[in-house]
């Protein structure tokens, strides 16, 4: 990384991806279960949408995220320079 503009530039995006991944997050946390019984309404394979989310649906979720995140990241450092690689 030869310059600062470049270095914020990096770190810009880190940190935007960093912002969407903690929206996420609470998305999947808290929003979600706070619409438990709106969601019950809605029925999957015989279990109510509220159910499963709060059983299995968030924590889906949250390995999804983790891969996203890693393959996100891993692009940021390799367009500036950064990855492991290097």
């Amino acid at each position: 990384m030869a310059n600062s503009s470049q270095h914020e530039a990096y770190w810009n995006k880190t940190k935007n991806l960093m912002l969407v991944m903690l929206a996420l997050w609470f998305f999947f946390s808290f929003v979600i279960h706070m619409f438990v019984d709106a969601l019950n309404n809605i029925t999957i394979l015989g279990f109510p949408l509220g159910f499963y989310m709060a059983a299995q649906g968030s924590l889906i979720a949250f390995v999804i995220m983790l891969f996203w995140f890693a393959r996100k990241q891993n692009a940021i450092d390799e367009e500036y320079g950064m990855s492991e690689d290097n």
